[in-house]
């Protein structure tokens, strides 16, 4: 396991023991042989005086501040590498290494190992990576809260009859399935980087963050079909 086994799982708490599950999916160098033709680093790694070697990287899936250290830790401990640094707020990585005991393209695989990608920094990509993300990011903040208002003009008027036959089964069962209707595009969609964090935490075997916001969310949203299920009957026993 490419986090356990180098004994870097301790920041997450989250785990009694490691699985044991090679993270035989995640990349290899052979993925980013290309990054080590000395003609195309050129244009984004420097040499040093020292024999070291110097670039900068712009890493994607970088949401946290958990996902910085995670980062620093492994590609700090590689055989080789001089220095890491990462900044949170430009995703951006300066790495020094030494070329006589480490490739570029081993960096590149460790980095693909724990569920992230590394590539030469580049402003303008850069600048496109935070833009995509800040436009979807509104989009998803702009479903769940419309969703959430609309679930709340179905549910209020429930909460206000009450159970005791307040209101009829047949109307309350609609209202509780048009707002389970509703919620679903929520958690599918407007929760989706919560389950495609879990999901590469639980590929590269480890139990980071993301899972359990996304378990909560899953039990949440099945414990909410209850009622629905239960008015539906209700409705159905009176015709």
């Amino acid at each position: 396991m490419a986090i356990s086994g180098a004994g870097l799982d301790a920041y997450y708490r989250l785990r009694e023991q490691a699985t044991g599950r090679p993270a035989t999916e995640a990349g290899s160098p052979g993925d980013h042989v290309a990054y080590d033709d000395p003609v195309f680093q050129e244009s984004f790694v420097v040499a040093g005086v020292d024999g070291c070697r110097e670039a900068a990287l712009l890493l994607e899936g970088v949401r946290c501040s958990a996902c910085v250290w995670l980062n620093e830790q492994v590609i700090g401990r590689l055989p080789g590498v001089a220095g890491v640094s990462i900044n949170y707020a430009t995703r951006r990585a300066q790495v020094r290494w030494d070329p006589s005991r480490l490739q570029l393209s081993e960096i590149l695989a460790a980095v693909a190992r724990i569920g992230y990608r590394a590539f030469p920094y580049d402003r303008a990509r850069a600048d496109a990576v935070h833009q995509r993300e800040r436009r979807a990011a509104l989009w998803r903040l702009f479903v769940a809260g419309f969703g959430m208002m609309q679930v709340m003009m179905y549910a209020v008027p429930v909460y206000i009859a009450g159970s005791e036959g307040g209101m009829p089964a047949d109307v309350e069962a609609l209202m509780r399935w048009a707002s389970l209707a509703l919620t679903v595009p929520v958690v599918a969609y407007s929760a989706q980087p919560f389950y495609l964090g879990a999901w590469r935490d639980l590929r590269a075997g480890r139990a980071g963050m993301d899972v359990p916001v996304a378990l909560g969310s899953r039990w949440r949203s099945r414990r909410a079909s209850g009622p629905r299920c239960a008015a539906t009957a209700r409705c159905t026993s009176t015709r």
